[in-house]
Formats: structure tokens, sequence, C-alpha cells
């Protein structure tokens, strides 16, 4: 099973093509964002991810095309950036929250507790006018 982070990475991949905006957008979901469950995404992206799915359902497909094309088709570019956009961010949030996920709080000790501090204390250098 691919990962919401995953789907997000590949997602983001296709919105930095050099294709136009809306045509991207339309590839990023239908690829990899479309069979997403919510469930899978941190609480804190969830209402994000909401909104990009309203956005890209939002109007009454044409025969012939589905709803996220005829969404999309009714974008403006700045619409179509914004939405793009919100798809980065979640993927940063994901990522931020792998990471905190990852972190356990172990401390490593760099130097030995036996060492005294002058062992550490850097020379004074003294310039001569």
């Amino acid at each position: 099973m691919v990962s919401a982070w995953d789907c997000f990475h590949f997602a983001t991949l296709e919105l930095v093509r050099s294709t136009p905006i809306k045509q991207r957008l339309i590839c990023a979901y239908r690829r990899h964002l479309a069979s997403l469950p919510e469930d899978q995404l941190p609480g804190e992206a969830r209402e994000s991810f909401n909104q990009v799915m309203r956005s890209l359902h939002c109007v009454e497909p044409l025969r012939g095309e589905d709803a996220v094309a005829a969404s999309v088709r009714k974008m403006s570019n700045q619409e179509a950036d914004e939405c793009a956009a919100l798809i980065v961010e979640i993927f940063g949030l994901i990522g931020r929250e792998n990471v905190a996920s990852t972190r356990t709080g172990t401390v490593v000790q760099l130097h030995s507790v036996d060492c005294t501090p002058p062992e550490y204390e850097v020379p004074t250098l003294i310039a001569n006018n």
C-alpha cells in the first residue's frame, strides 16, 4: 500500500512539470490523490485535504467529462495555482508529521563525561603590535 507521504510526494512532482497548471492539477489528482483515504492523513492535514477535494469536485460535469475535469476547467489559473499550492503545503505537513513522529527524544553524548572543561578551552592568542 502506498503511503500518504508517497501520494503527495508524487503529486507534487506532477505539479512541477512544464505542462499548463490545470493539466498538472488534473494529473496529480487522478494519478496520485484520487484513491487516497482521508484516514491515512495526519489530523492537521485533513481539513486542507478536504478543501482540495471540494475544489476538485465542485462543478457538475458535462457529458463525457468527470467532476475533476469540469471543476478544473472552471477554475481560473489563480485558483488552480492556489489548489496546487495547497497540495504542496499538505505534502509539507505530512513530512513534518513524519519527522516529528520518528524523533524519540534520545540524547546522544558527543564527548566523555570524564573530560574536564580545561581540555576544551582554546588558548588565547596574543597579537604583537
